[in-house]
């Protein structure tokens, strides 16, 4: 079956005449041309920055050591291992109420208060991952002060809820069984 291919071959490629060194040129040139071409299609949009860049400034030099932060205990293995103990906790608090068909309030109250540390835990790690003190220290005490009244708020409400209304777990009960 090759040989029967090669002759085909060959014949066709003697049919054609050489071309000439500036003819290949532009040949590659007008190639190149339609694939630029081709490729543009997809791109339409201009790129353009969503956001300004943040300030930027280096202190010291390239040789400085980086800084190493002062020990705490709060912000190391205690600070993530009661992030897991209150989120592990939140199985059972969640489950019991409508398992066991009891509204406690203050098994209400503990699981309210332990969905708002839970919260409240989690949002500061966002702000304190994501908006740097370095790089934008007031924007970074907006957000942490910005959070600890929404706390505030939130904690307020629920405790409203609590205390003058049904409560969280006959709330859901009730949304639930409509």
């Amino acid at each position: 079956m090759a040989s029967i291919a090669r002759s085909a071959l060959l014949r066709q490629t003697a049919a054609f005449p050489k071309f000439s060194v500036a003819t290949q040129a532009i040949a590659r040139q007008s190639a190149i041309a339609n694939s630029v071409r081709a490729t543009a299609a997809f791109h339409t949009t201009a790129q353009r920055a969503l956001l300004p860049p943040l300030p930027q400034h280096v202190d010291g030099s390239v040789n400085d050591p980086a800084p190493v932060p002062a020990p705490s205990p709060s912000h190391g293995s205690y600070h993530w291992t009661f992030d897991r103990l209150v989120a592990a906790s939140l199985i059972p608090l969640t489950i019991t109420p409508f398992a066991a068909g009891s509204l406690n309030p203050a098994m209400d109250a503990f699981l309210c208060a332990t969905i708002l540390i839970h919260s409240h835990t989690g949002f500061q790690q966002i702000i304190i991952d994501y908006v740097p003190t370095r790089r934008v220290p007031r924007t970074r005490k907006l957000f942490t002060w910005g959070l600890n009244a929404a706390t505030a708020v939130v904690g307020l409400a629920l405790y409203e809820f609590e205390t003058t209304d049904v409560g969280i777990t006959e709330a859901i009960k009730r949304v639930w069984s409509a």
